[in-house]
């Protein structure tokens, strides 16, 4: 979590040499990008990158690299400078919407991912047990029909956890 820390401090230094937009200077950029001015779009993407940059931060510590946050955050800035249209409230309201938008669904994927990943990983322990403890009754290796009935599962299902199990392993052994 340190190193994360140190990487996005890094990141805010670096942004610190770029000067903010202040909510005029948004409202105006932001009509002239939504009329397709190309050097608008650009400084108004450089002024609100330290803006998303620590709406970011508050998205810390939830699972996700702080790189990670702050690539969504950018990508949400440039959805949102090409969403906006003048007249529906402030540029900034807009910004903020899309981008905490995104952070909240980029940690709620990563909570998902783990919840997958612990379950699969529960199944794998359980499979090795299961076939473990088959091979000692019956003093051969347990054929997969045995271990889906054992385990209540399909064949393919059982075949599904040894896939996992074996790629895993290939991955540990690179």
């Amino acid at each position: 979590m340190e190193k994360e820390l140190d990487v996005f401090q890094m990141y805010v230094d670096e942004m610190a040499a770029i000067d903010a937009c202040g909510p005029e200077e948004n409202a105006r950029l932001s009509e002239l990008a939504a009329n397709g001015d190309d050097e608008a779009r650009v400084r108004l993407t450089e002024g609100n990158l330290r803006r998303v940059l620590e709406m970011s931060r508050d998205y810390l510590g939830k699972g996700v690299a702080a790189s990670d946050l702050v690539q969504e955050a950018n990508v949400a800035l440039l959805m949102a400078i090409e969403e906006y249209e003048p007249g529906e409230g402030r540029f900034e309201d807009f910004l903020s919407g899309k981008v905490n938008e995104a952070l909240r669904a980029a940690v709620e994927e990563h909570r998902i991912q783990s919840q997958v990943s612990r379950k699969v990983l529960e199944r794998v322990n359980m499979l090795q047990d299961v076939s473990k403890q088959m091979a000692e009754e019956l003093g051969r290796e347990a054929t997969v029909p045995e271990l889906a009935e054992k385990m209540k599962m399909t064949e393919d299902e059982v075949k599904d956890i040894m896939k996992v199990a074996i790629d895993a392993l290939k991955v540990m052994g690179e």
